[in-house]
Protein backbone atom coordinates (compact mmCIF):
# COMPACT_ATOMS: atom_id res chain seq x y z
CA UNK A 1 0.00 0.00 0.00
CA UNK A 2 2.88 2.36 0.76
CA UNK A 3 4.39 1.55 -2.65
CA UNK A 4 1.14 2.76 -4.22
CA UNK A 5 1.32 6.04 -2.27
CA UNK A 6 -0.62 5.32 0.90
CA UNK A 7 0.49 6.41 4.34
CA UNK A 8 0.32 3.50 6.77
CA UNK A 9 0.64 3.70 10.54
CA UNK A 10 0.51 0.71 12.86
CA UNK A 11 -0.71 1.37 16.39
CA UNK A 12 -0.58 -1.80 18.46
CA UNK A 13 -2.96 -4.21 16.75
CA UNK A 14 -4.59 -1.47 14.65
CA UNK A 15 -3.47 -0.49 11.15
CA UNK A 16 -4.37 2.98 9.85
CA UNK A 17 -4.00 3.67 6.11
CA UNK A 18 -4.79 6.94 4.32
CA UNK A 19 -4.25 8.21 0.79
CA UNK A 20 -5.32 11.20 -1.27
CA UNK A 21 -4.21 9.49 -4.49
CA UNK A 22 -2.78 6.10 -5.34
CA UNK A 23 -0.21 5.70 -8.12
CA UNK A 24 0.76 2.50 -9.90
CA UNK A 25 4.01 0.83 -8.89
CA UNK A 26 5.90 -2.46 -8.99
CA UNK A 27 5.26 -4.63 -5.94
CA UNK A 28 7.09 -7.85 -5.10
CA UNK A 29 5.57 -10.04 -2.41
CA UNK A 30 8.20 -11.62 -0.18
CA UNK A 31 5.66 -14.28 0.79
CA UNK A 32 2.91 -15.65 -1.45
CA UNK A 33 -0.29 -14.42 0.18
CA UNK A 34 -3.90 -14.61 -1.02
CA UNK A 35 -5.07 -11.78 1.23
CA UNK A 36 -2.19 -9.46 0.31
CA UNK A 37 -2.60 -10.19 -3.41
CA UNK A 38 -6.32 -9.44 -3.39
CA UNK A 39 -6.04 -6.31 -1.24
CA UNK A 40 -3.34 -4.70 -3.37
CA UNK A 41 -5.19 -5.74 -6.52
CA UNK A 42 -8.33 -4.01 -5.23
CA UNK A 43 -6.36 -0.84 -4.54
CA UNK A 44 -4.49 -0.89 -7.85
CA UNK A 45 -7.58 -1.02 -10.08
CA UNK A 46 -8.30 2.61 -9.12
CA UNK A 47 -4.68 3.75 -8.90
CA UNK A 48 -3.25 6.06 -11.56
CA UNK A 49 -1.08 4.25 -14.10
CA UNK A 50 0.09 0.65 -14.20
CA UNK A 51 0.75 -1.63 -11.24
CA UNK A 52 2.76 -4.83 -11.57
CA UNK A 53 2.40 -7.41 -8.80
CA UNK A 54 5.01 -10.16 -8.71
CA UNK A 55 5.19 -13.44 -6.76
CA UNK A 56 1.44 -13.29 -6.27
CA UNK A 57 -0.96 -15.97 -5.07
CA UNK A 58 -2.52 -18.08 -7.83
CA UNK A 59 -5.52 -19.53 -5.96
CA UNK A 60 -8.79 -19.84 -7.89
CA UNK A 61 -10.46 -17.17 -5.78
CA UNK A 62 -7.70 -14.69 -6.74
CA UNK A 63 -8.54 -15.37 -10.38
CA UNK A 64 -12.23 -15.03 -9.55
CA UNK A 65 -11.74 -11.60 -7.98
CA UNK A 66 -9.76 -10.51 -11.05
CA UNK A 67 -12.55 -11.71 -13.35
CA UNK A 68 -15.10 -9.87 -11.22
CA UNK A 69 -13.12 -6.62 -11.35
CA UNK A 70 -12.73 -6.92 -15.12
CA UNK A 71 -16.50 -7.34 -15.42
CA UNK A 72 -16.77 -3.99 -13.58
CA UNK A 73 -14.49 -2.32 -16.10
CA UNK A 74 -11.08 -2.85 -14.52
CA UNK A 75 -8.00 -3.96 -16.45
CA UNK A 76 -6.44 -6.91 -14.59
CA UNK A 77 -4.25 -9.30 -16.58
CA UNK A 78 -2.24 -12.36 -15.53
CA UNK A 79 -4.28 -13.58 -12.58
CA UNK A 80 -3.45 -17.24 -12.05
CA UNK A 81 0.22 -16.68 -12.94
CA UNK A 82 3.15 -15.32 -10.92
CA UNK A 83 2.65 -11.78 -12.23
CA UNK A 84 -0.47 -9.62 -12.38
CA UNK A 85 -0.54 -6.39 -14.41
CA UNK A 86 -3.18 -3.80 -13.59
CA UNK A 87 -3.96 -0.59 -15.43
CA UNK A 88 -5.83 1.78 -13.16
CA UNK A 89 -9.26 3.10 -14.13
CA UNK A 90 -10.86 6.36 -13.05
CA UNK A 91 -14.11 4.58 -12.24
CA UNK A 92 -15.72 1.14 -12.26
CA UNK A 93 -19.34 0.19 -12.97
CA UNK A 94 -21.75 -2.34 -11.54
CA UNK A 95 -22.24 -5.83 -12.96
CA UNK A 96 -23.83 -9.18 -12.35
CA UNK A 97 -21.40 -11.94 -11.40
CA UNK A 98 -21.59 -15.58 -10.26
CA UNK A 99 -18.94 -16.46 -7.67
CA UNK A 100 -17.11 -19.77 -8.14
CA UNK A 101 -17.78 -22.67 -5.74
CA UNK A 102 -15.78 -22.55 -2.50
CA UNK A 103 -12.93 -25.02 -2.79
CA UNK A 104 -12.38 -25.13 0.98
CA UNK A 105 -16.02 -25.94 1.70
CA UNK A 106 -15.83 -28.61 -1.01
CA UNK A 107 -12.65 -30.06 0.49
CA UNK A 108 -14.15 -30.10 3.98
CA UNK A 109 -17.11 -32.16 2.75
CA UNK A 110 -14.75 -34.48 0.85
CA UNK A 111 -12.68 -35.13 3.97
CA UNK A 112 -15.78 -35.52 6.16
CA UNK A 113 -17.19 -38.10 3.75
CA UNK A 114 -13.97 -40.11 3.89
CA UNK A 115 -13.66 -39.76 7.69
CA UNK A 116 -17.14 -41.21 8.22
CA UNK A 117 -16.51 -43.99 5.69
CA UNK A 118 -19.36 -42.72 3.60
CA UNK A 119 -20.42 -42.52 -0.03
CA UNK A 120 -21.16 -38.87 -0.78
CA UNK A 121 -21.71 -36.90 -3.99
CA UNK A 122 -20.84 -33.19 -3.82
CA UNK A 123 -22.38 -31.10 -6.60
CA UNK A 124 -21.61 -27.65 -8.00
CA UNK A 125 -17.86 -28.03 -7.64
CA UNK A 126 -14.83 -27.48 -9.86
CA UNK A 127 -12.91 -30.79 -9.74
CA UNK A 128 -9.65 -29.33 -11.09
CA UNK A 129 -9.49 -27.01 -8.08
CA UNK A 130 -9.57 -30.06 -5.78
CA UNK A 131 -6.78 -32.14 -7.34
CA UNK A 132 -4.35 -31.87 -4.40
CA UNK A 133 -7.04 -32.93 -1.92
CA UNK A 134 -8.30 -35.70 -4.19
CA UNK A 135 -4.76 -37.05 -4.57
CA UNK A 136 -4.22 -37.29 -0.80
CA UNK A 137 -7.60 -38.89 -0.19
CA UNK A 138 -6.89 -41.49 -2.87
CA UNK A 139 -3.46 -42.10 -1.37
CA UNK A 140 -5.22 -42.78 1.94
CA UNK A 141 -7.43 -45.42 0.31
CA UNK A 142 -10.55 -43.44 -0.55
CA UNK A 143 -12.05 -43.65 -4.02
CA UNK A 144 -12.60 -40.31 -5.71
CA UNK A 145 -14.67 -39.87 -8.86
CA UNK A 146 -15.60 -36.71 -10.71
CA UNK A 147 -17.84 -35.96 -13.65
CA UNK A 148 -20.69 -33.92 -15.10
CA UNK A 149 -24.32 -34.94 -14.58
CA UNK A 150 -25.55 -32.58 -17.29
CA UNK A 151 -26.23 -29.69 -14.93
CA UNK A 152 -23.35 -29.60 -12.44
CA UNK A 153 -19.85 -30.91 -12.09
CA UNK A 154 -19.62 -33.26 -9.12
CA UNK A 155 -17.14 -35.17 -6.98
CA UNK A 156 -18.02 -38.49 -5.36
CA UNK A 157 -16.10 -39.76 -2.32
CA UNK A 158 -16.27 -43.40 -1.22
CA UNK A 159 -14.34 -44.78 1.76
CA UNK A 160 -14.89 -48.30 3.09
CA UNK A 161 -12.15 -48.76 5.68
CA UNK A 162 -9.73 -47.00 7.98
CA UNK A 163 -7.55 -44.60 6.00
CA UNK A 164 -3.97 -45.47 5.24
CA UNK A 165 -1.42 -43.03 6.71
CA UNK A 166 -0.19 -40.28 4.39
CA UNK A 167 2.21 -37.36 4.61
CA UNK A 168 0.83 -33.89 3.89
CA UNK A 169 2.68 -30.62 3.29
CA UNK A 170 0.69 -27.42 2.88
CA UNK A 171 1.74 -25.28 -0.07
CA UNK A 172 0.40 -22.37 -2.10
CA UNK A 173 -2.03 -23.37 -4.85
CA UNK A 174 -1.96 -25.79 -6.61
CA UNK A 175 -0.46 -27.52 -3.57
CA UNK A 176 -2.41 -28.86 -0.60
CA UNK A 177 -4.40 -25.95 0.94
CA UNK A 178 -3.42 -24.76 4.39
CA UNK A 179 -7.14 -24.24 5.12
CA UNK A 180 -7.70 -28.00 4.86
CA UNK A 181 -4.74 -29.03 6.99
CA UNK A 182 -6.83 -29.18 10.19
CA UNK A 183 -9.74 -31.25 8.78
CA UNK A 184 -7.18 -33.58 7.18
CA UNK A 185 -5.52 -34.09 10.56
CA UNK A 186 -8.86 -35.05 12.12
CA UNK A 187 -9.31 -37.60 9.32
CA UNK A 188 -5.82 -39.06 9.72
CA UNK A 189 -6.24 -39.32 13.51
CA UNK A 190 -7.98 -42.65 12.81
CA UNK A 191 -5.53 -43.88 10.15
CA UNK A 192 -3.89 -47.30 10.34
CA UNK A 193 -0.41 -45.95 10.95
CA UNK A 194 1.63 -42.78 11.43
CA UNK A 195 1.08 -39.70 9.27
CA UNK A 196 3.03 -36.44 9.25
CA UNK A 197 1.52 -33.05 8.49
CA UNK A 198 3.80 -30.10 7.78
CA UNK A 199 2.34 -26.59 7.92
CA UNK A 200 4.40 -24.42 5.56
CA UNK A 201 2.07 -21.44 5.19
CA UNK A 202 0.93 -20.15 8.59
CA UNK A 203 2.45 -20.09 12.05
CA UNK A 204 0.40 -21.14 15.08
CA UNK A 205 -1.98 -23.27 13.07
CA UNK A 206 -2.04 -26.25 15.39
CA UNK A 207 -4.59 -24.92 17.90
CA UNK A 208 -6.94 -27.81 17.11
CA UNK A 209 -4.43 -30.43 18.30
CA UNK A 210 -5.27 -29.94 21.98
CA UNK A 211 -8.96 -30.51 21.28
CA UNK A 212 -8.34 -33.58 19.12
CA UNK A 213 -6.24 -35.03 21.95
CA UNK A 214 -9.26 -34.63 24.23
CA UNK A 215 -10.98 -37.03 21.83
CA UNK A 216 -8.18 -39.56 22.19
CA UNK A 217 -6.05 -38.59 19.20
CA UNK A 218 -2.33 -39.34 19.46
CA UNK A 219 -0.65 -36.26 18.01
CA UNK A 220 2.73 -34.73 18.79
CA UNK A 221 3.85 -31.37 17.41
CA UNK A 222 7.38 -30.07 16.87
CA UNK A 223 7.52 -26.58 15.42
CA UNK A 224 5.51 -26.84 12.16
CA UNK A 225 5.33 -30.61 11.93
CA UNK A 226 2.62 -32.77 13.49
CA UNK A 227 3.10 -36.51 13.89
CA UNK A 228 -0.28 -38.25 13.91
CA UNK A 229 -0.36 -41.82 15.20
CA UNK A 230 -3.71 -43.23 14.12
CA UNK A 231 -6.05 -44.86 16.62
CA UNK A 232 -9.00 -47.11 15.86
CA UNK A 233 -11.65 -44.44 16.55
CA UNK A 234 -11.93 -41.06 18.22
CA UNK A 235 -14.18 -40.77 21.27
CA UNK A 236 -16.75 -38.14 22.19
CA UNK A 237 -15.80 -35.11 24.29
CA UNK A 238 -16.71 -31.49 25.00
CA UNK A 239 -14.46 -29.47 22.68
CA UNK A 240 -14.15 -25.85 21.57
CA UNK A 241 -13.26 -24.26 18.25
CA UNK A 242 -10.47 -21.69 18.42
CA UNK A 243 -10.71 -20.47 14.82
CA UNK A 244 -12.57 -21.16 11.59
CA UNK A 245 -10.65 -24.11 10.14
CA UNK A 246 -9.88 -25.60 13.55
CA UNK A 247 -13.64 -25.61 14.10
CA UNK A 248 -14.19 -27.44 10.81
CA UNK A 249 -11.68 -30.08 11.88
CA UNK A 250 -13.58 -30.62 15.12
CA UNK A 251 -16.81 -31.17 13.19
CA UNK A 252 -15.04 -33.79 11.05
CA UNK A 253 -13.67 -35.42 14.20
CA UNK A 254 -17.08 -35.39 15.93
CA UNK A 255 -18.79 -36.98 12.93
CA UNK A 256 -16.34 -39.88 12.97
CA UNK A 257 -16.14 -40.30 16.76
CA UNK A 258 -18.11 -42.67 18.95
CA UNK A 259 -20.79 -41.15 21.17
CA UNK A 260 -22.05 -37.57 21.28
CA UNK A 261 -19.59 -34.71 20.96
CA UNK A 262 -20.42 -31.11 21.87
CA UNK A 263 -18.55 -28.52 19.80
CA UNK A 264 -18.52 -25.03 21.32
CA UNK A 265 -17.65 -21.61 19.85
CA UNK A 266 -19.35 -22.47 16.57
CA UNK A 267 -19.50 -18.80 15.60
CA UNK A 268 -15.99 -19.35 14.26
CA UNK A 269 -17.28 -22.09 11.96
CA UNK A 270 -20.17 -19.94 10.73
CA UNK A 271 -17.63 -17.47 9.32
CA UNK A 272 -16.74 -19.86 6.52
CA UNK A 273 -19.55 -22.41 6.21
CA UNK A 274 -23.15 -21.52 5.46
CA UNK A 275 -25.71 -23.86 7.04
CA UNK A 276 -23.03 -26.50 7.67
CA UNK A 277 -25.21 -28.34 10.18
CA UNK A 278 -28.18 -28.45 7.81
CA UNK A 279 -26.13 -29.71 4.89
CA UNK A 280 -24.57 -32.48 6.98
CA UNK A 281 -27.94 -33.44 8.49
CA UNK A 282 -29.40 -33.70 4.98
CA UNK A 283 -26.97 -36.53 4.16
CA UNK A 284 -27.47 -38.46 7.37
CA UNK A 285 -25.37 -36.79 10.05
CA UNK A 286 -26.86 -36.71 13.56
CA UNK A 287 -26.04 -33.06 14.18
CA UNK A 288 -28.06 -30.43 16.03
CA UNK A 289 -27.32 -26.75 16.61
CA UNK A 290 -28.00 -25.80 20.22
CA UNK A 291 -30.13 -22.70 20.83
CA UNK A 292 -27.40 -21.18 22.96
CA UNK A 293 -25.24 -20.74 19.86
CA UNK A 294 -27.33 -19.54 16.95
Amino acid sequence: MEALGATVHIDGNMLHATATKLTGAEVFFDVVSVGATINVMLAAVRAEGQTILQNVAKEPHVVDVANFLNMMGASVKGAGTDTIRITGRERLHGCGYAVIPDQIETGTFMIAAAATRGDVVIKNVIPTHMEAVSAKLMESGARVYDGDDGRDFYIRIVQDDRPRPVNVKTLPYPGFPTDLQQPMMAYLAAASGVSTITENIFENRMNHVKELRRMGASISVHERVARVKGINQLKSADISATDLRAGASLIVAALSASGTTNVHNIHYIDRGYEYLDRKLAAIGADIVRKNSEK
